[in-house]
């Protein structure tokens, strides 16, 4: 049987271990013209999404795209389009990792996709609400929207670009925001 002073120690080194693991998680820095927004990705719940974003991250495919479609109360989305509405060229679509048990939850970011299951490339939103509605065990289809990772540091910046002038819609609400919401560059950083 193990001391009390052994078993102790061996628990201490498993927090340890657990709270490493933790940090060993990616964060990216989205630098964008109202500020800078950290994300947190998580590597172990969505493997193959935080490894195709890192990918377009890597690439610098983000520098210079635009958040194109801003829904206050909702999300904002970006990672597809220049400031002149061009999508830009992506690589081939991946594995939905909704099933991963994280949720649409305010401050979350997730991957974008069609209304095909399996259509996520590179645009990503982060929810500014819960909007666990786009998880997969809400979704009426079963499908859901991939989360991977938090907003750790500015999510003041995130709900700045939320309430970005709007161009108007005769239906629905207004998306487009007046002004572009450049994403300057998007970089892997220190916790």
């Amino acid at each position: 049987m193990l001391s009390f002073r052994t078993a102790m120690c061996t628990l201490v080194a498993a927090c340890a271990a657990a709270g490493s693991a933790r940090a060993a998680n990616p964060v990216v820095a989205i630098e964008t013209n109202f500020g800078t927004i950290k994300v947190e990705l998580f590597e172990e719940k969505a493997p193959i999404t935080v490894k195709n974003f890192l990918s377009y991250v890597d690439d610098k495919h983000y520098d210079g795209l635009i958040f194109h479609r801003v829904i206050e109360g909702f999300m904002v989305q970006g990672g597809g389009m220049d400031k002149d509405k061009k999508e830009k060229k992506t690589k081939d679509p991946i594995k939905n990792e909704a099933a991963n048990g994280l949720s649409n939850e305010k401050g979350t970011i997730a991957m974008a996709r069609t209304a095909i299951a399996d259509s996520a490339t590179s645009q990503f939103y982060i929810n500014t609400v819960n909007n666990t509605f786009l998880d997969r065990k809400e979704d009426p289809n079963g499908v859901g929207y991939c989360v991977f990772g938090k907003v750790i540091e500015g999510m003041d910046v995130v709900l700045k670009i939320e309430k970005v002038e709007k161009k108007p819609v005769s239906r629905g609400k207004p998306s487009e925001p007046v002004d572009p919401v450049l994403i300057k560059s998007v970089k892997k950083v220190e916790k």
